[in-house]
């Protein structure tokens, strides 16, 4: 009987001897009570993830099993009441509302044991946005960067299940255009707008040059183009914004890209999808391959080959976004800790 107690005493001390060796090795450098992790596995229970506040301050319904009803994901429950931090399993930040100092980190709440923090954005770094006091916070990154825990990317392409074969439009009346209404001069966008239009013919819509498109006109304006100038305002690693999967892609317009690295797009657009800026010696050459392409009608067509197989799929629903923490949190690492997450965020492209 004695042996029999020692026995039961030594397997109960052994667990809790593992548990506190675990958790001593993830630590917060924060001011909320440090985090000891007892298990990341959900165990086939729900994820409650929390959004601190909602980004630029639109909020969208969240009534009923959101997951589930609009996006199929089961067990993922997702809230914006603050009261209810204690039951959240991860609490997301979105960027711009934290460096703007406009919502604060919740330092003065006790924080739950295993709760994680996720670092929210789909912007591109900026020279102004201060990360460096965020080091040591956060254990989640969700953006468009295919290195992030969640990857959130604007728009990505499908294996076509049971569908037509689509052709591209046949009523091209301009060689190329493009829309922008942020235009600054300095921008390496602009310039090579510049010097493009030296070459040929170019289009431009938006706010600049006040002819406005409705988001209506906008599609079938652009399919009236051979070419979309899909030009980002940033060539940060993996920026790849609706301009190619919505403009372009949905447009039916060859994209003509400008911003990450050849090979970023490569990872994500078919092949022989777009045509990166990078690829040409001159911006000279450029144009002078756009106009003969444009000519040649066959080796257009090749540029539509890829819609046989694939579909573009956009994403522009925030609960979409939050939704997919959950189809990853069990497969996610289980001690990660952002010491640097300004170096991250600023990665540079390859």
């Amino acid at each position: 009987m004695k042996k029999s107690r020692l026995l039961l005493s030594f397997l109960c001390a052994v667990p809790l001897c593992l548990l506190n060796v675990w958790s001593g090795g993830f630590q917060t450098h924060t001011a909320v009570s440090p985090i000891t992790i007892s298990s990341w596995s959900n165990g086939g229970r729900n994820v409650t993830i929390l959004l601190w506040f909602w980004p630029f301050g639109r909020s969208m319904s969240l009534k009923g099993d959101v997951c589930w009803d609009l996006y199929s994901i089961p067990r993922c429950r997702l809230v914006d009441q603050r009261s209810l931090f204690p039951e959240a399993d991860v609490v997301v930040f979105h960027n711009r509302e934290l460096v703007q100092g406009r919502q604060k980190l919740p330092f003065n709440l006790s924080r739950p044991q295993g709760q994680r923090w996720a670092w929210m954005s789909l912007e591109a770094p900026v020279p102004e946005g201060n990360l460096s006091q965020f080091a040591h916070f956060f254990n989640m990154t969700i953006t468009y960067r295919r290195d992030a825990d969640v990857t959130v990317p604007y728009g990505e392409v499908l294996p076509k299940v049971d569908e037509g074969v689509e052709d591209f439009p046949q009523n091209k009346s301009a060689l190329v255009c493009w829309v922008i209404s942020n235009y600054r001069s300095q921008h390496k966008r602009s310039q090579v707008y510049r010097n493009l239009s030296e070459t040929i013919s170019v289009k431009v819509y938006g706010r600049w040059t006040k002819k406005h498109l409705t988001s209506r006109a906008l599609i079938p304006t652009i399919s009236r183009c051979y070419f979309y100038l899909a030009f980002e305002n940033s060539d940060s690693k993996d920026y790849i914004t609706e301009k190619l999967w919505r403009n372009a892609y949905q447009g039916g317009a060859v994209p003509v890209v400008l911003g990450p690295g050849v090979d970023d797009y490569k990872a994500v657009a078919p092949p022989k999808s777009f045509i990166h800026v990078d690829e040409f010696a001159s911006v000279k050459e450029l144009g002078e391959y756009l106009q003969q392409l444009a000519e040649d009608k066959k080796r257009y067509r090749e540029y539509f080959r890829w819609k046989h197989e694939w579909r573009v799929k956009l994403y522009t629903d925030w609960r979409e976004r939050l939704c997919r923490i959950c189809s990853q949190y069990d497969s996610l690492p289980s001690h990660r800790v952002y010491p640097d997450l300004e170096a991250w965020v600023n990665a540079v492209s390859t």
